[in-house]
């Protein structure tokens, strides 16, 4: 297995795992909006993708969204997706996937990754606590749907 960042040049592999994920998600297949989401995040430089590569076909990707603490004035990066084809799950994807996460945002100097799940998603939360991600306790969210 290969992991590395996404680029551009990743965009047909990552539309098709993008797609895959939304679905899984509820929404509606739509690989242009897909494509287009993709391509903005890349462009603008306003998010990082890791892909994972199993004998050239990809298999997986998480992206994170940066963002920022007040409290300690410093870089965070929000871990918004994480998706393993289910033919590849069970087989260490998602963990080198978070690994890959983990690393980056220590090179880049963050103090901290974020992420949230459905709470009906055992098979995550197992994973995120196995990887040493720690259930926040101590807020709780709220959305405010503006479309």
């Amino acid at each position: 297995m290969q992991i590395r960042q996404g680029t551009i040049a990743d965009l047909d592999d990552l539309v098709l795992l993008f797609d895959r994920y939304r679905t899984f998600y509820g929404q509606q297949p739509d690989e242009d909006l897909a494509r287009s989401f993709l391509l903005d995040r890349l462009r603008h430089l306003q998010s990082i993708i890791f892909i994972a590569f199993f004998e050239g076909q990809a298999i997986g990707f998480t992206q994170l969204f940066p963002s920022f603490s007040s409290g300690r004035a410093a870089r965070t990066f929000i871990l918004n997706d994480l998706y393993v084809a289910p033919e590849a799950r069970g087989k260490g994807v998602g963990k080198a996937l978070l690994a890959a996460a983990a690393d980056y945002g220590k090179a880049v100097g963050a103090v901290r990754l974020t992420l949230s799940t459905a709470h009906d998603n055992g098979a995550a939360q197992s994973l995120y606590e196995g990887t040493g991600w720690i259930r926040e306790t101590t807020f709780i969210s709220y959305n405010l749907p503006l479309a």
